[in-house]
């Protein structure tokens, strides 16, 4: 179906059916639509139609060629929407992405782009590669004006050959934690990274399959890792020793293992002592974590920023790490933006 417009005054508009949702906006109080499209108007309807604003009314009429904002709505929505959403709406010509699924979610960032700049549309997104929630919203797309040209709905169609969002549910691989340390190991003081990873992972859904002390013998610290991995971990962290003292050897203890070094430092804060590695086994590529003590004293820490994306089945590469330097400054977040936790 396809409209050309004319406006009407309110007082002319009795029988009239509403085309679009009328706003109502109480500053502090509530935003929503007091009509609904397809209200038919009443004497009773003109006050409060002249309460909000509005002393004209649009109408419109079936012409060839243009298409009313909320089908529009719905031919743009299925178009970018990938899997694991669902929609909701339209509410006042807008719809919404909803996650069914925990995940992680994938935004194309220059396919947006290319979208947002083909006019009259719009499609607004939470960042990328965050951590969402079933039932989590996570973006919403309309048109600007009421109607918009048939043949820039076909334009999008063509110009957008694959989705531009969707949720990347979790994996929930068998994780396995390598705790280091001479102090913890002689129990002098008593361990805080095992009780802290265990409670992440047990929010991912993934299963702990133990954690040993390993002292700071490199040797003791490599074989852990390789046990962990033949026991059948899909994802193994050695938690402290990754500083550059001489005490500290993590990192060392990973090269060890034969597992290739992505990087050793990142550009997030807590957590920039980070080492990635991955190693190989037949058809697996097993990530090996080092996690400096910033992720057992943080609220939120490079661990939020890497493992979610690890257990959507990304390969991270230095490139990728070295990316997370735009939004890494996580100091004294007690939270990450936008996400569910």
């Amino acid at each position: 179906m396809s409209f050309s417009m004319k406006t009407i005054p309110v007082q002319d508009a009795v029988g009239t059916i509403l085309c679009q949702d009328i706003t109502r906006i109480v500053p502090g109080q509530c935003k929503g639509p007091v009509f609904r499209k397809g209200h038919v108007v009443t004497e009773e309807d003109i006050p409060v139609l002249l309460d909000v604003g509005k002393e004209h009314l649009y109408v419109y009429q079936p012409e060839p060629g243009m298409v009313h904002e909320e089908d529009a709505a719905w031919r743009i929505a299925r178009r970018v929407g990938g899997a694991h959403l669902a929609m909701k709406g339209p509410k006042e010509g807008r719809i919404d992405f909803v996650a069914d699924c925990d995940g992680l979610l994938s935004v194309d960032e220059d396919l947006l782009f290319e979208f947002n700049s083909l006019g009259e549309m719009t499609l607004a997104t939470l960042p990328g590669n965050m951590r969402v929630c079933q039932g989590q919203a996570l973006g919403a797309t309309r048109v600007t004006p009421l109607v918009v040209e048939e043949d820039l709905l076909v334009r999008m169609e063509r110009a957008i050959s694959r989705p531009i969002l969707e949720v990347i549910p979790f994996a929930s691989p068998l994780v396995g934690i390598v705790t280091t340390g001479s102090e913890v190991f002689a129990g002098r003081i008593q361990d805080g990274f095992g009780p802290v990873l265990r409670e992440r992972f047990a929010s991912l859904r993934c299963p702990v399959a133990g954690q040993r002390l390993s002292g700071d013998d490199a040797d003791v610290i490599a074989q852990s890792i390789l046990d962990f991995v033949a026991e059948g971990c899909g994802l193994v962290c050695v938690t402290g020793g990754m500083s550059v003292d001489p005490d500290d050897r993590t990192p060392q203890a990973i090269r060890q293992t034969g597992a290739r070094v992505v990087c050793y430092g990142a550009p997030v804060y807590p957590g920039a002592m980070f080492m990635l590695a991955y190693l190989e086994r037949g058809d697996k590529t097993i990530p090996i974590l080092g996690l400096p003590g910033g992720v057992m004293y943080s609220k939120v820490s490079i661990f939020d920023l890497v493992v979610p994306r690890l257990l959507a089945g990304q390969i991270l590469s230095a490139r990728d790490v070295h990316r997370m330097g735009h939004g890494g400054f996580l100091t004294q977040l007690s939270s990450m933006p936008y996400s569910c936790q």
